[in-house]
């Protein structure tokens, strides 16, 4: 394998994959980047069994061939050659060396046919959204999700394709988000699937706010979605998401109106003095008035009241205010609403006049 490159179109695609590849692995393969040279395409991949991400590139082929690289080491390597440097890479005596310039750097190698790949998925769903609704979905949703929990469905996001709707949702037990977007998903039946958190997460890093069609297909065990220049396919996690629609409270009576930003600025600076470890804060819903409140062991105190829309009984709640302001940051809209039952129930935060995203917070005892 030979091949010849402007150093600035060979480190996006290894930049664009190497995000999946632990420093620590049981198999060394792993540890590698799959390295594909034909025609005039590169193309790089990298896995973690878990998930996988597939990047392309149009560069001079000299040579056709595939190899497995280091992958640290290739990254570290082409970053800091200079912009613009011209590098040339061959293969040959189970070695790479790599040139630029004056630098010259080899490589051990392991064989590509050593390296696990995912190529058919068998899927049964089809169906492709912009990028940007894709992205702005799991933006909106992501933050919910469990981290090592030992209930292992709420380690990752569910998606849920209905007629012609796409469907995110997360939780952690404490916390929910949902959201949905429009999606001619051609699926008459309803499909759910469940995304692991690493998968989102790499997901999340690729996107981008394009109006650029993000190809979706569904397998048994595996989710792919192919964009312009990238292939990224995750295994499924095998389990039973909890029902949201049993979550999210209904008929609350006492509404909450405030200015978003207002409403988040006041939580922040409540927040500096609330207890670093449970994130506790008060709110005391008065007439047109939101009172938050917070302490921690050191005897330090915050208050601050806004200026709300609310008619309703006076009551205080307890919530973790680090779930509250999660929420606010991904919602857009000028006003939100919160909406409760009594002082015991969960807390609804939507967009005023949008039930598009909705998010639930558990409350805490103080």
């Amino acid at each position: 394998m030979k091949i010849q490159v402007d150093r600035d179109i060979i480190v996006k695609p290894i930049m664009q994959v190497i995000g999946v590849v632990e420093r620590r692995q049981t198999l060394p393969v792993l540890s590698n980047l799959l390295v594909k040279a034909s025609g005039d395409q590169l193309e790089v991949t990298a896995t973690d069994l878990e998930v996988e991400l597939v990047a392309r590139a149009t560069m001079k082929i000299d040579e056709g061939g595939e190899i497995t690289l280091p992958a640290r080491k290739l990254a570290d390597i082409c970053r800091s050659l200079p912009d613009g440097a011209n590098v040339n890479l061959s293969v040959g005596d189970n070695r790479a060396m790599l040139r630029s310039g004056r630098s010259r750097f080899t490589l051990s190698t392991l064989s590509a046919d050593e390296f696990p790949r995912v190529d058919d998925i068998g899927a049964t769903v089809r169906f492709s959204v912009p990028e940007k609704d894709l992205r702005s979905l799991l933006e909106r949703t992501q933050f919910a999700m469990a981290v090592q929990d030992v209930r292992y469905y709420l380690n990752g996001l569910l998606l849920e394709i209905d007629g012609n709707q796409l469907r995110a949702v997360a939780t952690d037990g404490h916390r929910l988000a949902t959201c949905v977007i429009e999606a001619d998903t051609q699926v008459s039946q309803l499909s759910k699937v469940i995304v692991p958190r690493k998968g989102i997460t790499e997901l999340l890093r690729l996107l981008e706010s394009t109006d650029n069609p993000a190809h979706i297909e569904i397998g048994e065990n595996h989710i792919r979605i192919t964009l312009a220049d990238l292939r990224f396919t995750s295994k499924l996690i095998d389990g039973r998401f909890p029902d949201y629609d049993r979550v999210i409270p209904q008929g609350g009576e006492l509404v909450v109106t405030a200015d978003r930003e207002w409403l988040r600025q006041a939580l922040s600076r409540t927040a500096i003095l609330s207890n670093e470890k449970y994130r506790g804060i008060r709110l005391t819903l008065l007439p047109d008035t939101l009172r938050i409140q917070a302490h921690n062991p050191e005897q330090e105190e915050a208050e601050e009241e806004i200026e709300v829309q609310y008619a309703g009984a006076e009551i205080e709640i307890g919530f973790n205010v680090t779930y509250i302001l999660d929420a606010l940051a991904v919602l857009s809209h000028k006003d939100v609403t919160l909406t409760l039952k009594d002082q015991n129930s969960s807390c609804l935060i939507q967009a005023a006049g949008s039930s598009e995203c909705l998010h639930v917070v558990m409350p805490m005892r103080l």
